[in-house]
């Protein structure tokens, strides 16, 4: 089964958790030289942030790619700060997941429900939102399906709007929550040290 695929990959991957200010972060390292990184909440288990880092062409460390959590924007006085101050006003795209649902958050668009149109696009493996006044248009995958190799459903999703943000919510198949299940024993298994202890410990 591909689940049991993904959940062997993540076993097998070596493994370092750290606990600091009420997160657990646990960082990934794959045979393939592909490393994630993710945070979640110490006491809820739910996913904070989630991204990746693979090699270049060259054998180095690319940048961090954000798969869920918020984009950390620039502190004030930095290179470039006066450009994102100016650009609060644009559409912020954002994916922060509950226990049974992926969810995605787009701020900053301030039209009526009404306007927007979410589906699911089979063929491309995404959700597509559009506007009928084509305003705005995105579209994005899913990639914990497509890691588990699961259908897209248009069923599962669904999505709502409220105080210029537009909420987008694909309930997670079952296979998946198992999956999420099997992988937070595992992580407990993980040897975890605390912020005050120094260096994480690998599994």
């Amino acid at each position: 089964m591909a689940v049991t695929s993904w959940l062997e990959i993540l076993r097998s991957a070596e493994k370092t958790a750290l606990l600091q200010d009420g997160k657990r972060m646990v960082h990934y390292l794959f045979p393939d030289g592909k490393e994630m990184a993710e945070e979640y909440d110490e006491k809820t288990s739910e996913l904070l942030v989630r991204k990746w880092r693979v090699k270049n062409a060259l054998g180095a460390l690319g940048q961090w790619q954000l798969e869920v959590g918020e984009p950390v924007c620039s502190g004030a006085g930095s290179p470039g700060s006066e450009l994102i101050k100016e650009s609060n006003a644009n559409p912020i795209f954002m994916r922060k997941d509950t226990k049974t649902s992926f969810q995605w958050r787009i701020r900053n668009l301030p039209y009526p429900k009404d306007v927007y149109s979410v589906s699911v696009a089979q063929k491309e493996r995404c959700i597509i939102v559009r506007t009928t006044n084509k305003k705005y248009y995105k579209k994005f995958p899913i990639p914990d399906l497509d890691r588990h190799q699961l259908p897209l459903e248009d069923s599962a999703l669904s999505f709502a709007h409220a105080n210029c943000t537009l909420i987008i919510s694909y309930q997670k198949p079952k296979e998946v929550m198992a999956a999420e299940s099997e992988l937070q024993k595992e992580l407990k298994k993980v040897k975890t040290a605390h912020s005050s202890d120094g260096d994480c410990k690998t599994q």
